[in-house]
C-alpha cells in the first residue's frame, strides 16, 4: 500500500481520493501488488475499475461455470476447488492525502467440490470493528504525528457504481472491435452460460494495459486467441504435414510464425553465446548451489511431472513459470541468473536438470510453438553417452556448448554411461525471440501472468499443470 501511495503521489499529486466499494477483489490485489509494484498503467481509474470488476463478476458466473478452467492452453483435472475471497473496506476518507488510496483486506475461506457452488463465498468478510485497546494505540500514534490540528476537508469523490457501468462498458464497446475481441467473439460458447469469463474480459484488460498497440500488432496474438477458443481451427499446413511434429498434441499455437526445424542454430541467438562464453562460472555456480544442499541438507531437486522421476530426470529449479523461487540462494548463482532473466522465460521449470545413467525421457512432443529450447552441457558423459533426438536429428550434448530446438517437434532423450556418470544441464525455455515480436511476447506474458493469477483466486490445485 505504502508503494502504491508513493507513486500516486509522484505522479498525481493532486489527484483526488478514489474511494471504491466494498468488493471481492483478491485478483485485483494479487495482481496491482505483484513485486509489491503496480503495473505500468495500473495507476489509472479506469484499469482499477476494470480489475475491481474482474472478480465481482467473474467470480461469480465461474462458480456455475462447468468449463471454467478448461479452455486455456490445455486443461488437467482437479477434485477440490479452495476458494479465497478478499474485499476493500473501512475506506479512511478522514486522510489530509488526497492521492491516498486505503485499504483494510478482510478474507475467509471456504472449499466446495469440484464444478463450483459452494455457498457463494462473497458475502460479507466479518466485523471491521475496532477495539478499545486498538483506539488508545491510534490515539497515540495521533499524538505522535502531531494530528491535532484542525483536519482540512476531504476532496473526496463519492463512488458511483453508474458511472463505473459507464466507463467499463464504455471500454468493452471499443475493445471489442480490435482483434482479440473479434477473436473472443468466434468463439462457439461466446455470449452463452458455457463461455470462460476469463476471455470475455481479455479484451478490456489488454485494450486497458497496452493502450497503444494497433491492430497489426495484435493480428497473430488474436490468432493465439482464436485457436485456443476453438481447438477444432485447423493448424497451418506447416505442421499437419510434418510427421514429426504431433498436430494433435498441439494445445498452445500462435499461427503465421513460419517455418521452423528441430534444431536451429544456436549461435542466431544472443543467450547461447552469452552462456558458452560463461561456461566456467556457470559450472562452479552449480557447484556452489550442490554445497549449499549438502550444507543444509536440502535436497532442490524435483520434478513437475511423474514422468521425469520414472526417467531418472529431476530438476534443480531456477525459475517456475517463469518467476524466481522465493528464498532461493541466487546470491550462489548470480551469472546464471542474469543470463538467464535475459531472455522472456516461459514453461513450467527452468534450471539444471540432472539425468542419472542408463535412463531417459520417453518420446514426446510438447504442445507450445510458440517456445523454444536451449540446453547447455555442465557435465556430460564421456564417449558420447548422452543424447537427444528432436524429430528426425539426433545430437549429443557437449560442455560449455548449446543446442537449440524446437520441442513441437517429437523428442526423447538417453544417458547411456555405463561409469555410473550423469548427465547434467542448464536447461532454459522461453518465448521464440526468434519469431515473436517483443510485443507480441509481452502480452503474451500478460495474458499468461493473468491466467495463473485467475487460477489462484479459484484456488485450483497445481496451477502450472493447468496453464501449461
Amino acid at each position: 500500500i505504502n508503494d502504491v501511495q508513493q507513486q500516486q503521489q509522484q505522479q498525481q499529486p493532486n489527484r483526488q481520493k478514489i474511494l471504491l466499494c466494498p468488493a471481492h477483489t483478491y485478483m485485483a490485489m494479487a495482481t496491482t501488488t505483484a513485486n509489491n509494484k503496480l503495473p505500468p498503467s495500473s495507476s489509472s481509474p479506469c484499469y482499477l475499475l476494470i480489475m475491481l470488476w474482474t472478480t465481482t463478476s467473474m467470480m461469480m458466473i465461474m462458480m456455475s461455470n462447468k468449463h471454467y478452467c478448461g479452455a486455456f492452453l490445455g486443461s488437467g483435472s482437479t477434485t477440490t476447488i479452495t476458494k479465497t475471497t478478499s474485499h476493500f473496506a473501512n475506506m479512511n476518507t478522514r486522510s489530509s492525502n488526497p492521492s491516498t488510496l486505503l485499504v483494510a483486506p478482510l478474507s475467509a475461506k471456504k472449499t466446495a467440490k469440484r464444478g463450483g457452488g459452494g455457498g457463494g463465498g462473497f458475502g460479507g468478510g466479518g466485523s471491521t470493528s475496532t477495539n478499545k485497546k486498538n483506539k488508545k494505540k491510534g490515539r497515540l500514534i495521533s499524538t505522535l504525528n502531531d494530528e491535532n490540528k484542525p483536519k482540512k476537508k476531504s476532496n473526496a469523490q463519492t463512488y458511483v457504481k453508474s458511472e463505473q457501468d459507464a466507463l467499463l462498458q464504455s471500454l468493452a464497446t471499443q475493445s471489442a472491435t480490435n482483434p482479440i475481441g473479434r477473436a473472443v467473439s468466434s468463439s462457439p460458447y461466446y455470449n452463452t452460460p458455457d463461455m470462460d469469463p476469463f476471455w470475455e474480459l481479455m479484451p478490456s484488460l489488454i485494450s486497458s494495459k497496452f493502450p497503444q498497440v494497433s491492430d497489426d500488432q495484435l493480428t497473430r496474438v488474436a490468432g493465439f486467441v482464436r485457436h485456443t477458443l476453438n481447438p477444432g481451427l485447423p493448424l497451418e499446413d506447416e505442421i499437419i504435414n510434418n510427421p514429426w511434429r504431433p498436430h494433435d498434441e498441439i494445445h498452445a499455437y500462435m499461427p503465421g510464425l513460419g517455418p521452423t526445424q528441430p534444431f536451429l542454430d544456436p549461435s542466431s541467438l544472443d543467450l547461447c553465446q552469452q552462456l558458452s562464453t560463461n561456461y566456467d562460472t556457470i559450472q562452479s555456480e552449480y557447484k556452489a548451489l550442490l554445497d549449499d544442499m549438502s550444507s543444509k541438507q536440502k535436497d532442490r531437486f524435483q520434478s513437475v511431472t511423474s514422468m521425469n522421476y520414472d526417467s531418472g530426470w529431476k530438476t534443480l529449479v531456477l525459475f517456475y513459470n517463469g518467476h524466481r523461487i522465493p528464498n532461493f540462494p541466487y546470491h550462489l548463482c548470480p551469472v546464471t541468473t542474469k543470463i538467464m532473466e535475459s531472455v522472456p522465460l516461459a514453461g513450467r521449470i527452468a534450471g539444471f536438470n540432472r539425468q542419472m545413467p542408463q535412463s531417459g525421457i520417453p518420446l514426446h512432443s510438447d504442445g507450445n510453438n510458440m517456445w523454444l529450447t536451449c540446453q547447455m552441457g555442465i557435465t556430460i558423459p564421456s564417449k558420447d553417452k548422452a543424447w537427444i533426438r528432436v524429430g528426425e536429428e539426433t545430437k549429443h550434448w557437449k560442455e560449455g556448448e548449446c543446442l537449440l530446438y524446437d520441442t513441437t517437434y517429437e523428442h526423447e532423450t538417453f544417458n547411456g554411461s555405463e561409469e555410473g556418470e550423469e548427465r547434467v544441464v542448464l536447461h532454459v525455455d522461453f518465448f521464440n525471440t526468434l519469431k515473436m515480436t517483443e510485443v507480441e511476447i509481452e502480452i503474451m506474458r500478460y495474458i499468461y501472468h493473468l491466467r495463473e493469477e485467475f487460477m489462484k483466486a479459484e484456488g485450483v490445485a497445481k496451477v502450472g499443470a493447468q496453464i501449461l
